[in-house]
Order: structure tokens, then sequence, then C-alpha cells
């Protein structure tokens, strides 16, 4: 009885920290949105410098794009194997994972580089100034997932894969496809609408 109490006790815990993580994640919504918004009011500010439609490259963004939809649907996997209770398959999974963003964070900051390198860094102009900022928090975002993700590797291999593991797992699978999705909205609206 003891026993079934405590696992009870347990059970509402990692609920508790999933609903505090939700709560999280609706800050996160907040932020994004003043982002957005604020891009959306200074999208036309070039002051005479380039615009989207100038420094976009589709190509080189929609690879950008494939690799983090791609990190998704392999965390999907992570989670699957996870629920089965394959914790080889979950490391697998993971790493692939790992190696997707990563591979998107590099994309990111080749282009930041190369923009910048070009004479068209955040301080040219209040849409660039805007561009940076929104596109950098989403990947700094990534990159706190990727650190995220490479703790928790290390920690399923120490101590395997726990109660307290598995929603560890699961918070962090909320936040990588909130980021997917934050990023498709990103892609759509300053991306796509930008080299119209």
């Amino acid at each position: 009885m003891q026993a079934n109490a405590h696992a009870h006790d347990h059970h509402d815990a990692g609920s508790n920290k999933l609903f505090g993580f939700w709560i999280y994640l609706m800050s996160d919504c907040i932020l994004f949105a003043s982002l957005f918004a604020t891009y959306a009011v200074l999208r036309d500010a070039t002051a005479g410098g380039v615009s989207g439609k100038d420094i976009f490259e589709l190509p080189f963004v929609f690879v950008e794009t494939m690799l983090l939809l791609l990190s998704s649907i392999t965390f999907g996997f992570g989670i699957i194997a996870m629920k089965r209770k394959q914790v080889g398959a979950l490391k697998l999974w993971m790493v692939i994972t790992f190696l997707f963003g990563a591979g998107f964070i590099g994309m990111e900051i080749y282009e930041f580089h190369h923009l910048i390198a070009a004479g068209h860094g955040p301080d040219s102009s209040a849409f660039l100034s805007s561009f940076f900022a929104l596109v950098g928090t989403h990947g700094l975002h990534v990159t706190f997932g990727l650190i995220w993700l490479a703790v928790g590797l290390v920690q399923l291999s120490t101590k395997g894969l726990t109660d307290t593991m598995q929603t560890r797992f699961n918070c962090l699978s909320l936040f990588w496809h909130f980021l997917d999705i934050v990023w498709i909205c990103v892609f759509t609206f300053v991306y796509l609408v930008g080299v119209m």
C-alpha cells in the first residue's frame, strides 16, 4: 500500500513538472510573439539598405528547415522507443536528433557570419536588428536544447531510464517540437514573405 502511494506521489511530481513546463512554454510564446510583432513593424525599415529580397537565400534556408523538421521526427521516434523501454534505440534516436540540431545551428551561424561579413549586420538597419533578434533568439533556444539533450544522454548512460529521466525527456520533447513550430513561422513570415 505504501509503495503504491509512493509511486502515485512520484507520478504526480512528474505531472506537476510537465504542467510547469507547459506554463514556461506559454511564457516563451509571449517572447516570440513580441519578436514577431517587432519584426512585422520594422521589416520595411531598411534605412535605404538591403531588404529580405536582397539577402535571403531560400534554398539554403530550406535545407536548414529540413534539418530541424527531421530532428523533430527523430525525437518523436526516440520518445516512442522510451515508452517501449528500448534504451539503446532511445540513445540512437537522440544522437541523430542532436546531429540534425547541430547541423541547423551550424548553418544559422554560417548565415549570420556571411551577412555580417557582407556588411549587413544587426547595426545596419532596424529591419536587420529585428531579423537578428528574432532568428538569433530561436537559435539560442535550439542551442540550449542541444545542451539539454547532451546532458540527458550522459545522465541516461549513468542513471538509466528512471521515471525522472522520462519526465526530462518528455519536457525536452515539448520544448523541441515548440521550437520546430516557431521555426516554421520564421521560415514562412520572415524568409518566404521576405523574398516576395
